[in-house]
């Protein structure tokens, strides 16, 4: 189960907020009246103190993660060789506009997406039935199980108005192949790709020129996509609102090749840091090579 962090800290926020500010307004000069009658020294109430001391804390962390910077943790393999698994990143939320926390409403519009962008995005949790011509998760069209509301991390490959065509790993955007030169062999240990499948595989990694990118990504061409693609839904023409998105690790990705383009309103915003990395004890621990490292 994936909760939602920015509900949890709205709710404190508004709770605390609320205790505090109906006791300043209707309890707090009653009670400091009775009390200094009494002449007792003045204490708040216990409920009242707590709420006092961290509401502001709780606002300030709300603000700065809905307006400023998120930290996210890499669950999957599906963005290496950019990013691996225990990968702690930044994401930046106003690259793309500042939206309200939860419903991620844009109030303030100051950038889109551009061409290798890597970013974050909330699934919207449709289920195949209630989407019907919406973007969905996953190509069986006969599905009825809602896909739970997660974060997911991929890079953008089309923008809207684009006219894409993939065939195995080749990717065609407006009638011209993205190019890769081949850099060499890569062994990955083993990491669990988008459906939590655990996979050990010996990829290439290749430099692809993407735009104004240019950026690593893993090929087993040879192997072919894990799962296999039931019903590609990269559509021949990106839709505007939508963008086409895609792992870096090419055959251990569920992106836009199984559920079609991602909608500009589930935009989290733009990854760019590595600020920690941690594998778990006895698989490596701290990757302090990766601390620091920025997102391309």
């Amino acid at each position: 189960m994936e909760y939602d962090f920015s509900a949890i800290l709205l709710g404190l926020t508004i709770l605390f907020g609320v205790i505090w500010g109906l006791d300043r307004l209707f309890l707090y000069k009653k009670r400091q009246a009775k009390l200094a009658a009494a002449g007792k020294e003045y204490r708040d109430p216990v409920p009242v103190d707590w709420s006092r001391s961290l509401f502001p804390v709780v606002l300030i962390v709300l603000l700065l993660r809905t307006f400023v910077a998120e930290p996210f943790r890499i669950p999957s393999g599906s963005m290496m060789p950019t990013l691996d698994v225990g990968d702690f990143i930044l994401v930046n939320k106003f690259a793309y506009g500042l939206r309200l926390p939860v419903s991620n409403t844009k109030v303030v519009s100051i950038g889109e997406p551009k061409r290798g962008d890597v970013v974050v995005f909330r699934w919207p949790g449709y289920t195949c039935h209630e989407a019907d011509g919406k973007v969905v998760h996953g190509g069986d069209p006969e599905c009825t199980t809602p896909v739970p509301r997660q974060n997911w991390i991929k890079r953008v490959i089309g923008l809207p108005g684009d006219t894409i065509q993939v065939h195995d790993s080749q990717i065609i955007i407006n009638g011209k192949p993205v190019i890769a030169d081949e850099v060499g062999p890569f062994k990955g240990n083993p990491a669990r790709t988008d459906d939590n499948l655990l996979m050990s595989y010996n990829a290439t990694i290749w430099n692809e020129h993407l735009g104004n990118v240019t950026h690593l990504i893993a090929r087993m061409p040879e192997r072919g996509p894990t799962p296999p693609i039931p019903n590609s839904r990269v559509p021949s023409v990106v839709p505007q609102g939508c963008y086409l998105v895609m792992g870096d690790d090419r055959e251990n990705s569920e992106d836009s090749r199984y559920w079609g383009c991602m909608p500009e309103t589930a935009l989290a915003g733009k990854a760019f840091l590595i600020w920690m990395s941690w594998k778990g004890w006895g698989t490596g621990g701290v990757g302090f090579h990766r601390i620091g490292k920025l997102i391309h």
